[in-house]
Formats: structure tokens, C-alpha cells, sequence
């Protein structure tokens, strides 16, 4: 079970991210087929290219573990954006996203 939670966030986030599995396994200093590999369920990432695989998402592994953040990095981002705004803005930004959150 947890194996395949491993191999399905992988291709999630990978997905999310935009780019290809040979794309990312060059990038992290593995074969071409290594990442191509990993979600195919052919063979599982030392805790080590477990790491690699974390910075190149530019994720924590709690971020990469927790099934409920779908854009761990998206969220990153906005909370990294909104720690910037005036209490008045912030203020603005909430109710914008309560409108998001509540709309069909």
C-alpha cells in the first residue's frame, strides 16, 4: 500500500510540475529511464535519489508523504505571496478565496 501511494504522488507531482519522467531523471543525475521506472513500480528510489527527487520538486518529504496537498509547491508559493500583503490586502485576498472555495 504504501509503495503504491509512493509511485502514484510521484507521477502527480511530477505531472504538476510539467515535465517529462527522462526530463526529470537527467535532472537528478540518473539514466534516462530511472523516474520511468519508479512509476512503473520496476524498482524504488534509495532514500538518497529519495532526496534528489524531493529538491528537484522543490518539496520537503513531509510535503511529498502528505496525500491532501495536491500543489505542495503552488501552496509554497501563494503562502510565501501573502506573507508579503498588508493586513488590508490579506484581508482581500481571504475573501477572495472564500469566494473561490464556496462557488459551484
Amino acid at each position: 500500500m504504501f509503495e503504491e501511494f509512493f509511485y502514484q504522488r510521484l507521477v502527480q507531482l511530477r505531472q504538476s510540475k510539467g515535465v517529462s519522467a527522462r526530463e526529470m531523471s537527467l535532472s537528478i543525475g540518473q539514466s534516462p529511464g530511472y523516474i520511468n521506472a519508479i512509476e512503473n513500480e520496476t524498482c524504488f528510489p534509495s532514500m538518497q535519489a529519495f532526496f534528489y527527487i524531493c529538491e528537484y520538486l522543490d518539496i520537503t518529504p513531509a510535503e511529498f508523504f502528505d496525500a491532501d496537498s495536491r500543489y505542495p509547491q503552488e501552496y509554497k508559493e501563494i503562502l510565501e505571496d501573502l506573507s508579503t500583503l498588508s493586513e488590508q490586502k490579506l484581508q482581500h485576498a481571504k475573501a477572495v478565496i472564500k469566494a473561490f472555495r464556496y462557488s459551484p
